[in-house]
């Protein structure tokens, strides 16, 4: 059902599942489960089908691809396109530049191989982009380390990466001290898919940006991905839920839990009503501990700092970063999942935006890049 459940669930028409496990036909009509056949028992829900024993001697379709035989020599993969038809990839300047460094400098034995060696005279200049750019977001030394080592090496390379990060004057100024709250910490229950339980929050009170003073946070409890909206203002509670369907449901469908904060938009009769009837539950935060909707709050948190980083000279452009913050958060590691948000929810990693100093001369396009790389 996992494998075909992009065909299966809410189909219209009830369909058959033949196994040679007997016990399996009486699934559904077992009156006692223990806490895993509940969660199954509820997955099964999703679908329309029913289960019919045909022993293993006349199943023999399905027994024999169980038993498929698998090569211990694998065989290598051959290319689609020949490759004299693919395009060269683009090379920004800093790839210019390591080229023409490793000419001087060519890479050690130890080297692993896959990874470019980055010369004495260009670490700096990476660790740079891989810090300060918009689409990192100023992170810390280890999600500023994990970014480089998905393609570059150089000895001492954790090294330099803390020590670019502790003297950055930006984060200085923009980090803000977290202190573990007090007590026993209840974590909620980890979801079992993207998308499936959310937290939504919203940013209010901001310096007018182009209209827009209150930015709507919503976060995916499972992978750690997330979305920024710039709104006019704090919306009501049947806005709010018209928002999150444009910008998050049509996208991912709808979720199992929603996680909110005691706001008068979440706890109105509106709300309540209409998640009542599309069957999504709705838990609110303990009174006076916003710690219950931890993520979302930590995502604004880390929101924050961005917006600090990149704003601090004019206040009033915080709406025109909001892609990049959001870019930025999903691009970066993750110690629970050991993978970003990008890689949990569409399964690939993008690489860092190739920054290039050469105009386009197209001027609408060199004057959107001067404005990005102001920062």
């Amino acid at each position: 059902l996992e494998v075909w459940r992009h065909w299966l669930e809410g189909a219209d028409h009830q369909f058959t599942i033949i196994t040679d496990h007997k016990n399996l036909q009486y699934l559904r009509e077992a009156r006692r489960l223990n806490p895993r056949q509940a969660r199954w028992a509820l997955f099964f829900t999703r679908f329309n089908f029913k289960i019919t024993y045909r022993p293993g001697s006349k199943n023999a379709s399905a027994d024999a691809l169980s038993r498929q035989f698998s090569s211990d020599f694998p065989s290598e993969p051959e290319p689609v396109i020949p490759p004299n038809l693919i395009v060269s990839p683009i090379l920004w300047n800093q790839d210019q530049d390591i080229q023409q460094a490793t000419l001087q400098e060519p890479a050690p034995p130890e080297c692993p191989e896959g990874k470019i060696y980055i010369p004495r005279s260009q670490r700096q200049p990476l660790l740079g982009a891989a810090h300060q750019s918009p689409g990192s977001g100023h992170p810390g030394s280890k999600r500023t380390l994990s970014l480089l080592q998905t393609r570059y090496w150089w000895p001492r390379m954790r090294h330099d990466a803390i020590r670019y990060v502790q003297s950055c004057s930006v984060c200085a100024m923009s980090t803000t001290l977290r202190q573990l709250p007090t007590g026993k910490l209840v974590p909620l229950p980890i979801p079992q898919r993207p998308w499936s339980h959310i937290g939504v929050d919203f940013v209010t009170d901001l310096p007018n940006s182009e209209g827009n003073t209150c930015v709507l946070v919503i976060v995916d409890r499972f992978s750690k991905s997330c979305k920024f909206f710039p709104l006019k203002g704090l919306p009501t509670a049947l806005e709010t839920t018209e928002h999150l369907f444009q910008q998050v449901f049509h996208h991912f469908g709808l979720p199992e839990e929603i996680v909110l904060d005691r706001g008068l938009e979440f706890i109105s009769h509106v709300w309540k009503a209409f998640f009542k009837l599309l069957g999504v539950s709705v838990n609110l935060s303990s009174g006076y501990h916003p710690q219950t909707n931890g993520q979302t709050e930590r995502k604004i948190q880390e929101l924050g700092h961005y917006l600090r980083a990149y704003c601090h000279e004019d206040q009033h452009s915080w709406s025109r970063f909001l892609p990049w913050a959001e870019y930025a958060q999903i691009s970066l590691h993750q110690d629970t999942t050991g993978l970003t948000p990008f890689q949990c929810v569409l399964g690939y990693q993008p690489p860092l935006f190739p920054w290039t100093e050469e105009p386009s001369n197209v001027p609408a396009v060199d004057h959107w890049f001067r404005e990005s790389e102001r920062v």
